[in-house]
């Protein structure tokens, strides 16, 4: 009897094996190693989600093969938004869109939900923390980018006032 993590030894022979189940047992491995290292599982998300379209699978059989690692490398919206992002340019550089026009639009519908979402979510943390504060700096976070959205929900942590508010908007750029 084998147990799947006794494979682990044998990492380079799976990664070469174009039977199917020896990217599901990868997948597995890396989501157990994963479990702590978010970040580190996006990478590997990717890294699987690549070698997909390397082995040349059929178009049905990436599509089931990435619905288990997707299943089981399962991520934090922020990270799953990076991972879309990323695999949408690797296809769209290789002219090998898996995904369809409609499943591409209802992910990009879902990336802008996240990010008003997120805006929605800082805004609310932003007026616990300071109180209320002018309608004119609530439209400046809701023209934030992702990222600047980022690190205003982390840099609130710090602030004491509205003015630090106003301080962190005004060195943003437009």
């Amino acid at each position: 009897m084998v147990k799947l993590l006794d494979l682990k030894q044998q990492w380079s022979e799976l990664e070469v094996n174009r039977n199917p189940f020896a990217t599901v047992v990868m997948a597995h491995l890396r989501a157990l190693e994963t479990r702590k290292n978010r970040r580190r599982r996006k990478e590997w998300k990717l890294i699987l989600t690549k070698s997909l379209y390397e082995k040349s699978y059929s178009r049905e059989n990436i599509i089931n093969l990435f619905r288990f690692i997707d299943w089981v490398m399962s991520l934090p919206k922020e990270l799953e938004n990076e991972f879309w992002i990323e695999i949408t340019n690797f296809e769209e550089e290789r002219r090998m869109p898996y995904i369809t026009s409609v499943e591409r639009r209802g992910i990009e519908i879902g990336l802008s939900q996240g990010l008003e979402r997120e805006k929605d979510l800082v805004i609310r943390q932003l007026k616990r923390k300071l109180g209320e504060f002018e309608s004119e700096y609530e439209t400046q976070v809701r023209s934030l980018e992702i990222e600047q959205i980022e690190a205003l929900g982390e840099a609130l942590l710090d602030f004491t006032s509205v003015d630090d508010l106003r301080l962190w908007l005004s060195n943003q750029p437009n």
